[in-house]
């Protein structure tokens, strides 16, 4: 470390003078190692800060890399840096911190070199347990998905434990595939949050609320007071934002939407929804409800700007308008919407209006199987571009944006993550660029978008801390997860027969 330097005219005693450096180290900077990082790591300086005094350090540096910062500006840096104090980004750039003037240490140096670096991808729109689920039937429509198989398994099934290790399962495969932040609702939301805390991961997770019994609670008044009890236990917390899920407006009553809007605008929480998914959803409800899904939410007071509504397919103009002035963030799932031939989300008129909208995998059963972002990032894309026969029609820089920063914006968390800027969270991934798929590379985020995979991704770290590095799992213990994977399987298939 670059310390004390000593002259041939003002010579000390080596002893005294290491004794004098870790004296006045201590005073000026002294190194705590907080939990977010791996014990034992070196403290070490990073190479090619002047001889001086050590008055700056940081937690992380991750030095050499090409920066894809998503910033203001889409600054792609190469020979970049990110700083990392805590769990918060201090500094971006190229070349040296301009901290290193003094003289910068940092406890932990990840060399970047030959990698993208990226802001953490963001799902918006899961239900994570569902991976035990994953493959039990398909290719049936979402209404008879829902109410033939998975419902009726889901009564069956669906208890603590099971929820546990499917969202043990669904953490290891989206880590992998480079997810730092999920939007969740399912059932036991509290066992999925606990597990997602301890895997690391950043989530936003409602309690499904339904008007039919449900795995966890019986009744809808149970339902709320999980929800309500939810709400507060995880208030404040640093990765967990609780969040009310009401299923949708063919699950719920307008009374059951009121109250679950009411009670999270008691608690300044966001709202999780299912909007105008299906076509059926649209007719069915212009003949209950005299109108669309949107303007029925509307209507009845739920939409505003809490809300983070999954798919939004079954728009049309007003709809479109009244979104973008609630400031309700959507969910595009083009996996699951061409999957269950939903439909194709109305993208570009929905951005044209000025309304946030994210990527999200939905499932991961039946409706897609897996929790690939990269694969949305693609299909997005491709999902516009055939169906309006127009190849510009959703380019690769907008499709990498939606899976970072304007999925961000979706949850109204853009000041917080989607983009390597100081003072945002430190959720970052890196990504190798030695596969046969990444090269060569001319376009950053047409390399993104249409040629790496979520196989490709090496390193994540959120919040500061490093959860996978060099392609292992550092917070979950994965061969007993795909074990115990394994065995559901075997008790969900004798259930069902």
């Amino acid at each position: 470390m670059c310390l004390f330097s000593f002259t041939k005219e003002k010579p000390m005693n080596r002893s005294i003078a290491y004794c004098a450096g870790a004296f006045l180290l201590t005073l000026l900077a002294p190194i705590r190692l907080p939990a977010q990082l791996p014990p034992g790591v070196i403290v070490d300086n990073w190479g090619g800060c002047p001889p001086g005094l050590l008055l700056s350090q940081v937690d992380l540096l991750v030095i050499g890399g090409t920066l894809v910062t998503m910033d203001p500006e889409r600054r792609i840096l190469q020979d970049g840096f990110v700083a990392v104090q805590g769990d918060r980004i201090v500094e971006v750039g190229q070349g040296k911190p301009a901290s290193c003037k003094r003289g910068v240490s940092a406890r932990q140096t990840i060399n970047a070199k030959g990698k993208l670096v990226l802001p953490g991808f963001i799902n918006g729109h899961t239900h994570v347990p569902m991976t035990l689920l994953r493959g039990l039937r398909d290719d049936v429509t979402l209404d008879e998905w829902l109410r033939k198989y998975i419902f009726p398994a889901e009564a069956k099934n669906v208890t603590e434990e099971f929820v546990r290790w499917g969202t043990r399962l669904a953490a290891a495969e989206q880590i992998r595939g480079g997810v730092t932040t999920f939007a969740d609702m399912y059932y036991f939301e509290d066992v999925i949050a606990e597990e997602a805390k301890a895997a690391g991961m950043r989530g936003v997770m409602g309690e499904t609320i339904l008007d039919f019994p449900a795995p966890d609670n019986k009744s809808n008044a149970a339902m709320l007071e999980y929800t309500e009890k939810f709400l507060k236990r995880w208030q404040g917390d640093a990765l967990i934002h609780a969040a009310v899920a009401p299923h949708s407006i063919y699950s719920c009553s307008q009374r059951t939407l009121q109250d679950a809007a009411a009670l999270a605008r008691k608690y300044g929480a966001p709202i999780l929804i299912h909007v105008a998914e299906i076509k059926k959803e649209l007719d069915d409800s212009r003949a209950k409800n005299g109108t669309t899904p949107v303007q029925y939410l509307d209507r009845i007071g739920v939409l505003g700007p809490e809300v983070l509504a999954a798919h939004c397919i079954w728009v049309d103009e007003a709809d479109r308008k009244i979104l973008a002035q609630r400031q309700v963030g959507c969910v595009h799932n083009p996996s699951s919407n061409m999957m269950l031939a939903s439909g194709v989300a109305p993208l570009i008129e929905e951005r044209a209006a000025g309304v946030a909208v994210g990527l999200g995998t939905d499932g991961p059963a039946g409706s897609n199987n897996d929790l690939d972002l990269m694969e949305e990032m693609d299909l997005a894309a491709k999902l516009q571009k055939i169906t309006r026969m127009d190849p510009q029609a959703l380019g690769a820089k907008v499709v990498v944006e939606m899976a970072t920063i304007e999925g961000a914006r979706a949850l109204h968390m853009e000041k917080e993550i989607g983009s390597l800027e100081a003072g945002k969270k430190a959720d970052l991934l890196l990504i190798g660029l030695d596969a046969p798929n990444a090269v060569p590379m001319y376009d950053v985020y047409a390399q993104l978008a249409y040629a790496l995979k979520g196989g490709d991704v090496e390193t994540v770290i959120i919040g500061g801390r490093m959860v996978m590095r060099d392609k292992k799992l550092l917070t979950l213990d994965e061969p007993a997860v795909i074990a115990k994977a394994r065995e559901f399987k075997n008790k969900i298939e004798a259930s069902i027969k």
